[in-house]
């Protein structure tokens, strides 16, 4: 007990830089003063950078027409009431490449005017973050509401940006995220009505015929797969979706 207490008080005693010096090694991690300032411990920079590394899947789907193509898809499996077929992976797969055929041009120009002369040394950081935000900002701002845009500026208090070029990502993302739920909402809806109006006709038609005990949905399932089929419904569907990208 004694040496317990002889312990805490030299702790105590040394003040809270020795405190945090004996604390990093036994953690694993810790912050040191250098001569450019302070500077993270390696374990604190890969928790950091790994944990940037998860947010980025999520963040690159929200700013890619990723987000409208999978809820479409959702819906559309949703509205032909076959459960898992396709499966979640193949949605989620489908969504994935048809994303990168729209934002390829986009990439490859964020590619040549931010990071190329990045890599050359001709462009600091700072400019090339500016520089290579420019295409993705042209594409948000194409498919972003001026009403959504006008709603994340009056949140963050900001002035109303002069052009454009002056206004955030920080505010033009979230903007364009609830552009396209609406735009995909409103898709979803529309291709949801048909075949919400085959499962009316025959849960009437059963009801009409006494058939109580058999679930409208198990008749109507093969009639909606027959109609989607002879309208060439996947070819119709992602084709609207692209189109609507390349207008």
């Amino acid at each position: 007990m004694r040496r317990i207490l002889m312990s805490l008080a030299v702790v105590f005693a040394i003040g809270p830089a020795a405190a945090a010096t004996a604390v990093g090694p036994l953690l694993g991690a810790s912050i040191t003063a250098g001569k450019d300032g302070q500077t993270i411990s390696a374990p604190v920079q890969i928790v950091i950078l790994m944990t940037c590394l998860t947010m980025l899947p999520a963040a690159l789907m929200c700013v890619t027409p990723f987000l409208r193509i999978s809820i479409v898809l959702h819906f559309l499996r949703q509205a032909l009431g076959t459960q898992t077929a396709p499966s979640n992976q193949v949605l989620i797969g489908l969504s994935l490449f048809l994303s990168v055929l729209v934002m390829q041009p986009v990439a490859k120009e964020i590619y040549e005017k931010g990071w190329q002369p990045f890599d050359k040394g001709t462009l600091t950081m700072e400019q090339a973050l500016d520089q290579g935000g420019q295409p993705l900002r042209t594409f948000l701002m194409k498919y972003a509401k001026e009403k959504d845009i006008k709603l994340f500026v009056e949140i963050a208090h900001a002035p109303m940006p002069q052009s454009p070029r002056d206004l955030s990502l920080k505010m033009l993302i979230p903007a364009y995220i609830i552009s396209e739920l609406k735009a995909s909402f409103q898709i979803g809806t529309v291709i949801f009505l048909p075949f919400m109006v085959i499962d009316m006709v025959i849960a009437s038609v059963t009801l009409s015929m006494g058939m109580m005990q058999l679930p409208p949905s198990m008749i109507s399932a093969p009639f909606k797969i027959l109609l989607f089929v002879l309208v060439d419904g996947w070819n119709l569907v992602v084709g609207s979706l692209m189109k609507g990208f390349y207008t």
